[in-house]
């Protein structure tokens, strides 16, 4: 089964506790405090390969975890380092970050790597806190929390070169006849359900076709398999625009896929097209193909073939190979220039915390800075409680509560700690 879209939750490993320890060893005098750090999270990466063809691995793996880092301990011992997980993906596997869909990477070679959600570093253990002032620590950070996201897997096939038109001109039977790709192909309309991708030689060089589901009008915006076929356009360099020499009118079929290839974007019609008459074999066919030539001549170039008979194909491949040698690529995400920044700190430092009321008698304390720095301390020693409400005092919590009218007794919550505020 063809699968080239996924959804995945991707979950870093938490980083190991440091250690609260002291040395007790006989004939060992006042050893002091020994409490090692914690070791770093798993990290999660991606890994373009050939190996793999489709995101069926993912079509049901909602969710990928890597595991925490080992918890400090005694004698300044680290915590093991948690390994890192690598999930294969087929190369010109597209990552997107949801739920804003925002472009994050594109895997178009092989062995290319990508860190999809970075592990949490390992807290520091109590001998990291030994100060003239403070020779006996009793506090020890934790873990930092691993990255957790939301990311959409797309494939977009890496072809050169990708057959469209509308269904059943002859696209899966001209990629039968010039490469070894055996697509299904049927009188009826989509016969080709999902992409086919065949090599085909000349001379000594070679180059990848797409045989890609038809296209119909307003396929640009999902109907049909519209869709699912632009998306592995994106890469192709040179279009071959077939036409079926047996359809009514042949120009106009023309002018509607040349609509929804512009509507859908990417420079799709600044690449290069061939424009390939099919099915050129009586009279009443040759006569139409001589009035598609007129009309688009000097704007394309046309061919005429007959892929049952393998009438004008090598004419046909040949005139692809030189195009390709000219053709430019078209990078799927242009890069933006890097900016300049000059960094105010008044202007762009953010406020540590903010606080809210959330009812008669409570208040919840807020903010990325003062977030992150309760989940490094540990609070469930004194020292680590102490210290934590120092750090409030220190960033001017208890002012702003008093602005806000708190009272003696009233409770205070950051995160899950929860404490009494008295004046």
């Amino acid at each position: 089964m063809f699968i080239d879209k996924a959804k995945i939750t991707l979950k870093a490993g938490k980083g190991g506790d440091g250690a609260i320890s002291f040395l007790h060893e006989k004939f060992i005098e006042k050893g002091g405090p020994d409490g090692g750090n914690g070791g770093r999270g798993g990290s999660i990466y991606f890994k373009a390969t050939n190996d793999e063809t489709t995101l069926i691995n993912y079509r049901h793996a909602r969710k990928v975890s890597a595991n925490d880092g080992g918890k400090g301990e005694k004698k300044k011992m680290y915590g093991r380092k948690a390994e890192d997980v690598y999930l294969n993906v087929p190369v010109g596997t597209v990552i997107f970050q949801e739920p804003e869909h925002t472009f994050l990477a594109d895997l178009s070679k092989e062995g290319q790597i990508y860190l999809g959600a970075k592990g949490g570093r390992g807290g520091r253990g109590n001998a990291c806190f030994v100060s003239p002032t403070n020779r006996v620590p009793r506090v020890s950070e934790n873990g930092l929390p691993g990255e957790e996201k939301t990311l959409t897997l797309e494939l977009k096939l890496l072809a050169d070169v990708g057959l469209v038109g509308l269904p059943s001109v002859g696209k899966s039977t001209l990629l039968s006849v010039v490469s070894a790709a055996k697509p299904e192909i049927g009188d009826y309309p989509f016969t080709t359900l999902s992409p086919n991708l065949g090599v085909c030689r000349v001379g000594d060089s070679s180059f990848v076709m797409a045989d890609l589901p038809g296209l119909i009008k307003g396929a640009s915006q999902g109907k049909g398999l519209g869709l699912v076929f632009l998306r592995h356009i994106e890469r192709c360099r040179v279009l071959v625009h077939i036409l079926d020499m047996y359809s009514e009118d042949p120009l106009n079929d023309f002018k509607v896929i040349n609509n929804e290839l512009g509507e859908y974007g990417y420079n799709l019609l600044k690449r290069k097209m061939i424009v390939v008459c099919s099915k050129v074999e009586d009279v009443e066919t040759t006569r139409k193909y001589l009035e598609v030539k007129k009309a688009l001549e000097g704007q394309y170039e046309v061919l005429p073939i007959c892929a049952i008979l393998h009438e004008g194909i090598d004419e046909l491949l040949y005139k692809i190979k030189e195009t390709l040698d000219v053709a430019p690529s078209f990078p799927l995400y242009e890069e933006k220039d890097q900016e300049i920044k000059v960094y105010d700190a008044k202007k762009n430092l953010k406020p540590e915390f903010e606080i809210k009321k959330i009812s008669q008698n409570e208040y919840r304390i807020y903010g990325e800075r003062i977030e992150r720095t309760y989940s490094l301390i540990n609070v469930s020693t004194d020292e680590g409680v102490m210290k934590l409400l120092s750090v409030l005092r220190n960033i001017g919590v208890d002012e702003k509560l008093h602005e806000l009218g708190a009272k003696d007794g009233d409770n205070v919550y950051l995160c899950d700690f929860e404490f009494e505020y008295f004046e």
